[in-house]
């Protein structure tokens, strides 16, 4: 007797949560992109006309795309509760993008035309490059320990979303607690809220009318959030071609930090898909690379200069219940609140104390996802993962003055930051290795991140040969530690007498 196909709905209550933590999570790297290349002196008409709407276009792509992928693997295993991939810019490659490439390309040009050509000519690239390392993403997967992975984006968790959104929460005790009670008592123990509201959407309410009662929000905000109101069609163009050729001339050494973030952002596409498929829904890690990369390389044509990615937010909505409406909602919202310039407007009028709570929520589930998914052996590789995060976060947050703020703290803080999704893995993995009795294996991590550490990827603020000297030799002489272990059970296994 066949089987009755279930019922994917198009949308449903729990959609409405995840989309607020979605929409929260884009929307502050909108405004921070906003703002940040506005104080670099790029014009509203780049900013607003050119570079927002070609990242809301990558965003509407990504998920749509990644909506219909949900409907496909719900029909494929018959089942209604799939969730979604969440799709949106990372926030640490908006940073390197927003500081690494616009802000020497605009010193170096002095126009902020060509400085945005260059960016948007980079943002393409790194999208091509993206679809080609699709290629060997599900490989990659394959060899890479599950507790290695989930637990580099543990640290990113942790640091960037749990850690600093429970900052921005307490920015307004009063409304943040508040917030972050109802958030606890509706998204973690899961009980209904009045008038059966989704408890995002109710705290957003009360937090938001709590700040202008008590007069913690600032009310000329609402003037000053409709500045900028007006139309920005999403039209395409050919800066990223012309752009091109100045990369590959005058700006060649842009690329010197393309690639490794463009490495980054494809491995952090593979951890979030792992994290989905430990939490239940099985993604092809090949394909979703391969659309991160095609939706990066659409936004540039549309004047986005941001790649795009798997968000680590996915898990979170898993734990929500949502479906794919909330993905459809996002791509939609983005896509009409950029053609008006309502993102800045949004932004101005919610306090951020009300909507942080909700991204800590998120932190708290993939933090929980990863020592969850995992065998009890395997927490002290998930923690050891975790660790480099803290250092990236003190080194992002302090840019380029990091090194002489935390100096008397450690001269290892900026360097242990510097490429720390590579590290994550490989200490991770490393330890995953070791702890089931794999010395061959653990020694071939560490000659990798030797040779890492050689080129630049990881411990060296840029790509270069012999980028990290003292690292590359200490990742060597790790290996041959792990190397005479390994010839060592070699040799006891050898000297067993037969049948034993």
């Amino acid at each position: 007797m066949a089987t009755q196909p279930v019922h994917y709905p198009w949308y449903k209550k729990e959609d409405t949560d995840a989309f607020f933590a979605l929409f929260q999570n884009n929307i502050a790297n909108f405004v921070i992109i906003a703002i940040s290349m506005l104080g670099m002196g790029f014009s509203p008409a780049i900013v607003f006309g050119q570079v927002l709407p070609g990242a809301a276009v990558a965003v509407m792509v990504g998920n749509f795309y990644y909506a219909w992928s949900a409907a496909r693997l719900a029909r494929k295993e018959n089942r209604a509760d799939v969730t979604a991939l969440s799709y949106g810019i990372s926030t640490p490659v908006m940073f390197v993008f927003l500081f690494g490439v616009l802000l020497p390309a605009k010193a170096l040009t002095g126009d902020e035309v060509l400085a945005w050509k260059i960016a948007v000519a980079a943002c393409f690239l790194s999208g091509a490059i993206e679809v080609a390392i699709s290629l060997i993403g599900r490989w990659v997967q394959s060899h890479l320990p599950r507790a290695a992975m989930l637990g580099a984006v543990a640290g990113v968790a942790l640091t960037f979303i749990a850690g600093e959104m429970l900052f921005k929460t307490l920015e307004i005790p009063v409304v943040g607690l508040l917030v972050l009670a109802i958030i606890i008592v509706g998204l973690v123990a899961r009980v209904a809220m009045p008038f059966r509201m989704p408890a995002s959407l109710f705290a957003i309410v009360i937090g938001t009318a709590m700040a202008y009662l008590i007069g913690a929000a600032d009310g000329a905000k609402f003037s000053d959030a409709f500045t900028h109101i007006g139309f920005y069609p999403l039209l395409p163009g050919l800066a990223w071609y012309e752009g091109l050729g100045l990369l590959f001339t005058t700006m060649l050494a842009i690329l010197t930090v393309v690639l490794p973030i463009t490495l980054y952002n494809a491995i952090e596409t593979m951890n979030n898909v792992e994290a989905m498929e430990a939490a239940g829904d099985k993604y092809d890690v090949r394909e979703c690379q391969a659309v991160d990369g095609v939706g990066t390389m659409l936004g540039a044509v549309f004047g986005g200069v941001f790649p795009t990615t798997v968000y680590i937010a996915t898990v979170g909505a898993k734990w929500m219940g949502a479906g794919r409406g909330y993905s459809i909602l996002n791509g939609a919202v983005y896509g009409i609140a950029t053609m008006f310039g309502l993102i800045a407007a949004l932004a101005a009028i919610i306090p951020v104390s009300v909507v942080a709570p909700i991204l800590v929520f998120v932190g708290m589930s993939m933090i929980a996802t990863a020592f969850q998914t995992n065998e009890t052996r395997y927490y002290p590789a998930i923690a050891l993962a975790m660790l480099p995060y803290f250092a990236n976060y003190v080194m992002t947050r302090f840019n380029r003055g990091a090194g002489d703020v935390v100096d008397n703290i450690s001269s290892a803080i900026v360097v242990l930051g510097q490429g720390a999704m590579f590290t994550a893995i490989l200490l991770g993995a490393m330890t995953v290795s070791v702890i089931d009795l794999k010395f061959r294996q653990a020694a071939i991590y560490a000659l990798i991140a030797a040779a890492c550490s050689f080129v630049g990827l990881m411990h060296a603020p840029q790509m270069m040969l012999n980028a990290a000297q003292d690292f590359t030799f200490g990742y060597l002489v790790m290996a041959a530690f792990f190397g005479w272990f390994s010839l060592k059970s070699v040799r006891e296994q050898r000297s067993l007498p037969m049948g034993d």
